[in-house]
């Protein structure tokens, strides 16, 4: 159902509310915003709905959910594998530890999830086209959403910087490609002027509609563990996922569907790594990098738009920030594919890598329970393999 009265917007700075609108930044004083919900209203509709039986996806979390399930644009995005490793564990000295396979998701990544929702919003509000900047792997989700849909879909890319099987998918889906000079910052940037007329509906991450479908991840790894890891451990470069994941545990919390929370490790690479430097340095306020360089191509961002939502997610949580290599991404690749049988692209792999540095620097405690996010398939950046 869409919930009305249920849910509004809200500044995740200067806490104003506002009715849902096509927004994307505080009208008062520009900064993110977030969906919020009358949460003591909505537990009993989402205590039983989980009730009844049924196999995980997006939409089985409706009740939580921003848009209505009635219209959904779905292609069947959720319900990912949560296997239990059977050898890094015990190499690194964990007892539990489980991978987030969202590479299953329908075009091979993470971003099927929040893309679901966004689109779904997009045709309530009877958007035609829908844009985004890229570095692949949402250009390659919203170009098949919206194919779903029956709306136009443009892509701004940073010429020269996205893996070509993540640009195949989102020509073959029809979306119009227009090429940027620079880094994913400016394509945004570029966007985001777009985005401007009523005629385009942005589906970055700084749309909170999106973040609200991404946050289902956490829902999911609680019902399919029967409770919160300890530790979360996930890849960041725009920095939307570990700020929605943070959001879904923390809204079972509020709902008092569970007593704690999980500390949120986020992983960035050496070079780019604005987030990771401004929590070393204990900062409130990161300085952006104007060339950032990395194998991994999905968190080559050196200005994230969600930077403030993901410092609290791991300050709140009690979490950390860390920096890999690409020497360190690639071979925990490699480990992920020989030791535990699934095939991540570099960003997903830089979770793993964050992992490994977590065990040796003792941030992780032998008998916690640990969900690594692998956000997508290796096969979208065919490149890396070898490097």
């Amino acid at each position: 159902m869409s919930h009305g009265p249920y849910h509004y917007l809200e500044c995740i700075s200067c806490r104003s509310q506002f009715k849902p609108t096509q927004i994307y930044s505080c009208p008062k004083c520009g900064d993110l915003l977030q969906i919020g919900y009358r949460y003591e209203a909505l537990r009993p509709r989402f205590k039983r709905l989980l009730g009844k039986p049924g196999p995980h996806s997006v939409w089985r979390y409706r009740e939580l959910l921003p848009v209505s399930a009635r219209n959904a644009v779905t292609l069947g995005e959720g319900g990912t594998p949560l296997p239990r490793s059977t050898h890094l564990a015990s190499d690194l000295g964990l007892r539990e530890v489980y991978f987030k396979n969202e590479g299953q998701n329908p075009t091979g990544s993470f971003k099927d999830r929040g893309m679901t929702v966004a689109v779904t919003r997009a045709v309530e509000i009877g958007a035609k086209e829908v844009l985004c900047a890229s570095t692949g792997n949402t250009s390659a989700s919203m170009a098949a959403y919206a194919a779903r849909a029956g709306l136009k879909a443009t892509v701004l890319i940073p010429r020269g910087k996205i893996a070509r099987g993540k640009l195949l998918q989102a020509v073959v889906h029809g979306a119009r490609i227009r090429s940027v000079s620079g880094n994913f910052d400016k394509a945004l940037a570029k966007a985001r002027t777009l985005a401007a007329s009523d005629e385009l509906y942005l589906v970055n991450s700084l749309n909170p509609y999106r973040i609200e479908g991404q946050k289902t991840m956490a829902f999911e790894v609680w019902e399919q563990l029967g409770n919160v890891p300890d530790v979360a451990i996930l890849p960041v470069g725009n920095a939307g996922n570990i700020s929605a994941i943070w959001k879904g545990f923390w809204e079972l919390n509020r709902l008092r569907m569970t007593d704690r929370t999980p500390r949120m490790v986020g992983v960035q690479a050496m070079g780019a790594a604005p987030i990771a430097t401004a929590y070393t340095k204990r900062e409130n306020e990161i300085i952006p990098w104007p060339h950032p360089e990395t194998a991994a191509s999905a968190i080559r961002i050196g200005a994230p738009a969600s930077w403030k939502k993901a410092l609290r997610a791991v300050r709140d949580s009690g979490g950390s920030m860390l920096t890999v290599s690409d020497q360190e991404i690639l071979r925990a690749q490699r480990l992920l594919a020989t030791r535990e049988g699934i095939f991540a692209e570099p960003a997903s792999s830089a979770a793993v890598a964050g992992l490994i540095k977590a065990s040796r620097w003792k941030l992780i405690k032998g008998r916690e329970s640990v969900v690594c996010v692998v956000t997508g398939h290796g096969l979208k950046d065919q490149e890396s393999v070898g490097g």
